[in-house]
């Protein structure tokens, strides 16, 4: 009974261990997905927008109450001294205080803020463009895991079929009905396959070694992706639509923000020259150590007053009950207002830079919204001319299968020659090559037709 637990529990762990190396399957989407996730470029990108937010909140605390305190202890070397040897003022001195400021009206730090949103608007659209450019790419490396896949596959029935073709000249050679030419013909064409096969093989690992970079991936991760280029060649062909407007180009939409940010520089620039209101508080604690002015009462002054001994004993005696320091609270309160005269033309030069820089920015809008277009235009025939070759290819395809198998027939019979069917079989094999290719090629085309537009991923192939 135990020999039979440990079998059942051997053999679970074995099956376990094999579902846990059996590759994930990967389609389109959740490829996508993953990118848009785990992709560093797109962190950064929104850690970007994250700084500006953090740099409008800076701005903005510019208008909270600035509170600060300090304090200070002072001890009198050599106190300051008047006439007749007389100085004021005790040996230690404690100050504390606290100060408060409080923006009443501040344009510049208005201004600012307004800025502040605008970059926080260029950082996003940053960020917008870094998926876009993400998901082309993304598209683009899993549907060259496709062709190569393709390719392969096509090599792989390509190396059956010439296999077969040797495995029956052999028999044929070896009942004297063939010739040792066909024979080595139909050898020789098996053996040109193997290197095309072997580099297929190469082109899938690397096709997946990029789409891993991507998504993020460890390259010892596997996966299979899903679907076939016949499956998304369809879903392309059904949502053709060439009708298009550049609202969401990323460079023309980046032009448009920094001349929206330019303007509001240009504002801050002259909210220099308004007048600023704060208003102000300020409270202290000052302690200044007593001094003994027995001594100054004495002589003439303490005569007038009855005598200096009987004074010197009233102010000793007054002073047994007061603290030993000067305690002063002194409060202030009100407002200010600074009012901008002269700053030697700085701001005046500052103003025009920006307007500078304005119609430079202009002149590059309108040049780039020229070669925008044509690269849109040159996307649209090249997305007509792929399109065009990915049909003829595949009436390609069916031609060079009928001539194959006519072919075949033929050499089958005894009516053909081994060089026609060799033929034939390349025709067909490099026919069906040249369809996947330009299906990648339309799917390719129709991606990087997305990203000039700035189409973003909205969960549809």
């Amino acid at each position: 009974m135990k020999k039979l637990l440990m079998l059942i529990g051997v053999g679970l762990m074995s099956l376990g261990v094999a579902q846990a190396q059996e590759p994930k399957t990967l389609s389109l989407d959740a490829a996508i997905q993953l990118a848009l996730e785990n992709n560093p470029t797109v962190m950064v990108a929104n850690m970007e927008i994250e700084r500006y937010d953090y740099v409008k909140k800076q701005t903005v605390s510019s208008l909270y109450p600035q509170i600060d305190a300090s304090a200070q202890y002072a001890l009198a070397i050599r106190k300051q001294e008047m006439s007749q040897g007389l100085s004021f003022g005790g040996k230690n001195t404690f100050n504390v205080a606290g100060n408060v400021a409080v923006p009443l009206y501040a344009p510049a730090v208005y201004e600012q803020m307004k800025l502040n949103d605008t970059q926080v608007l260029a950082a996003e659209e940053s960020a917008r463009a870094t998926r876009v450019d993400l998901v082309a790419s993304v598209r683009m490396a899993y549907y060259n895991i496709l062709l190569a896949e393709q390719s392969l596959k096509v090599l792989a029935e390509a190396e059956k079929t010439t296999l077969q073709v040797v495995n029956d000249t052999k028999v044929l050679y070896n009942n004297g009905l063939a010739s040792e030419y066909d024979l080595l013909t139909a050898e020789v064409q098996l053996s040109n396959l193997k290197p095309q096969m072997l580099q297929a093989e190469n082109g899938v690992a690397l096709a997946k070694m990029q789409l891993r970079m991507y998504l993020s991936m460890d390259q010892s991760e596997d996966f299979q992706v899903v679907g076939t280029l016949d499956d998304f060649r369809d879903m392309v062909l059904m949502g053709e639509d060439y009708n298009y407007t550049l609202e969401n180009n990323t460079t023309l939409k980046t032009l448009d923000i920094n001349a929206d940010l330019l303007k509001h520089q240009e504002t801050l620039l002259k909210s220099t020259r308004i007048p600023t209101i704060a208003a102000f508080g300020q409270v202290s604690l000052i302690g200044q150590e007593r001094v003994d002015l027995s001594g100054l009462l004495g002589g003439g002054m303490g005569a007038g007053m009855g005598g200096g001994a009987e004074q010197q004993a009233i102010t000793r005696a007054g002073g047994s009950s007061q603290s030993k320091f000067w305690w002063q609270v002194p409060i202030t309160i009100g407002a200010q207002i600074n009012i901008p005269i002269f700053s030697g033309l700085k701001t005046k030069h500052q103003i025009l830079e920006v307007r500078n820089q304005q119609n430079q920015l202009e002149w590059q809008r309108s040049y780039a919204e020229e070669g925008i277009r044509l690269q849109v235009n040159q996307s649209i025939n090249n997305l007509l001319t792929q399109r065009e070759t990915m049909l003829s290819n595949e009436e390609v395809v069916k031609q060079a299968s009928k001539a194959y198998d006519i072919s075949k027939s033929r050499y089958d019979a005894g009516a053909g020659t081994m060089l026609e069917l060799n033929n034939a079989q390349l025709v067909k094999t490099q026919a069906q090559l040249n369809y996947s290719q330009s299906i990648y090629n339309y799917l390719s085309a129709y991606a990087e037709y997305e990203r000039v537009l700035g189409t973003e991923y909205n969960g549809n192939n």
